[in-house]
């Protein structure tokens, strides 16, 4: 890969001349013109981040989540809002879509803007301008999920004991045949959350057969897809647990297409999905859900970077990033008949 040096090298003028020209500062038209010809003939991309992720002090900090249309990451959004903006900076919001392409995307931008720092919501793919991010500045904090190969502090809420919780109560409510929708086999919450239910499961002498493990892409398409072959299966299973609140209503649009035919819920079939939303009280029955602490979240990952900005250690962990079982009807001891 070509370096500013070589581009230098080519145009016959110093390192400094081909950083200003291509930062848009004012150079003249003969030695713009040599510059830019010889970029262009050793495909030469600037660094972006050994460029940009620098203590620029322009009071601002980029936000970069994996699907905004998820009610999750909104709320996300708000609080990292509100954290920075109580320190005095500026939050920029990129949409990844899930797309690794976009996420580097907006990676770029935000560094070609000069923010101080980034907060991203990785993509189940790691993009890589963000490996690139993490291998060139510390100014750089993930959030909600790992990536592979990416060193930076990771703010993770822990389930552990909200799934055993709601494995516990499906048990005892009769329920011995779950099913579960989980992201993609690579992305790291998906294969967590799957293994925590497994052990769960495990501890009540319940094995979790693969026909009952059905792997989404964290979108609601996926989510639809995959309850619409559980309920296509003679074999249904007697319980089913989303562990994403994006899938989470591909099920529910699946459901409410099938009102007044089986499955019922809670009597044939218990719902739980994983990340609550306030109008999963107003469905009938309401929905059982796992909330994630996700305004602590969005609060020690902002707090997190800002530290590291500052150049001081990241403050300590916030007690209480569990995430808590939230019962309801959907997840009810089936009525006798």
């Amino acid at each position: 890969m070509a370096t500013i040096k070589d581009v230098a090298k080519a145009a016959g003028v110093s390192t400094a001349s081909v950083s200003r020209v291509l930062t848009g500062h004012p150079a003249s038209p003969t030695m713009r013109e040599r510059v830019l010809a010889a970029a262009e003939a050793l495909s030469f991309r600037p660094n972006a981040v050994a460029r940009s992720l620098r203590s620029t002090g322009t009071r601002t900090v980029g936000l970069v989540v994996s699907d905004l249309l998820n009610p999750f990451f909104t709320e996300l959004a708000r609080a990292v809002e509100d954290t920075a903006r109580a320190a005095g900076y500026s939050v920029i919001v990129g949409n990844a879509d899930e797309d690794p392409g976009q996420q580097d995307h907006y990676i770029r931008i935000l560094l070609e803007r000069q923010v101080d720092g980034l907060i991203v919501v990785p993509t189940v793919e790691t993009s890589p301008l963000l490996r690139e991010a993490a291998a060139n500045d510390h100014h750089l904090v993930l959030v909600d999920r790992p990536a592979d190969d990416v060193d930076a502090p990771t703010i993770l809420a822990d389930a552990t004991e909200a799934i055993g919780e709601l494995v516990d109560h499906l048990v005892t409510t009769g329920r011995r045949d779950p099913a579960i929708i989980t992201g993609p086999v690579h992305a790291g919450t998906a294969r967590l959350r799957l293994e925590v239910f497994r052990q769960a499961l495990a501890k009540h002498g319940l094995d979790l057969p693969e026909r009952r493990v059905l792997h989404g892409d964290f979108r609601s398409t996926s989510g639809y897809a995959a309850m619409e072959h559980l309920l296509a299966d003679p074999d249904r299973p007697d319980a089913v647990f989303v562990t994403n609140g994006s899938m989470g209503l591909g099920v529910l649009e699946v459901l409410g297409r099938r009102r007044g035919t089986p499955p019922a819920i809670p009597d044939e079939l218990a719902l739980a999905v994983f990340d609550d939303t306030p109008w999963f009280t107003l469905l009938a029955p309401s929905v059982t859900a796992i909330a994630q602490p996700t305004v602590h979240l969005g609060e020690q990952a902002t707090r997190t970077l800002l530290a590291r900005i500052r150049g001081e250690e990241p403050p300590a962990a916030t007690p209480g990033l569990r995430c808590r079982l939230v019962l309801r009807e959907s997840t009810n001891p089936r009525r006798k008949p």
